[in-house]
Formats: C-alpha cells, sequence, structure tokens
C-alpha cells in the first residue's frame, strides 16, 4: 500500500538546497564553554551534523512515482589518491 502522492509543488532542489545552507551552519557554529568529555561529544556531533548535512546538501533528488530518491555520489573525485 502506498501513500498519497507528495504535493505537487515539492521542490526536491530547493530541499537539498537547505541541506547545503544546514551544513554551512553547522560549519560556522560555534562551540559553546563546555568542557571535557561534554566538549568531545558536542564537537563530535557537530561533525556528524556537517557529514549528513554536506552529503545530502551534494545528492541530486527526484520524484519517481512519488518516490523521493536521492542519490550521492562517495567515489573519490578524480585525480585524488596514488595512481
Amino acid at each position: 500500500m502506498t501513500g498519497p502522492d507528495p504535493e505537487p509543488d515539492f521542490d526536491v532542489d530547493a530541499m537539498v538546497a537547505r541541506f547545503r545552507e544546514r551544513a554551512k551552519a553547522v560549519r560556522s557554529r560555534g562551540v559553546p564553554p563546555l568542557e571535557g568529555a561534554d566538549r568531545r561529544r558536542f564537537v563530535e556531533r557537530m561533525q556528524l551534523d556537517f557529514q549528513d548535512f554536506a552529503m545530502l546538501g551534494d545528492a541530486t533528488g527526484a520524484l519517481e512515482d512519488g518516490v523521493l530518491v536521492l542519490r550521492v555520489d562517495l567515489r573519490p573525485p578524480q585525480g585524488a589518491g596514488a595512481g
């Protein structure tokens, strides 16, 4: 059983752009005055948030038969690494 079709005005590109904006916001976010384990956890969370938002911000997306499809190329850039 499938759900209702997404809104006809759903903009996949705008959604992906919002993830890019979130990645930039996380990257520029300051670290509050925390110490020790709390600081480490906060920084780790920031790194994960940035990774997730940046990955989705790099996606190409489409609606295919009412299904949101995001494609993320995780291959290293050409010319990277030994060769």
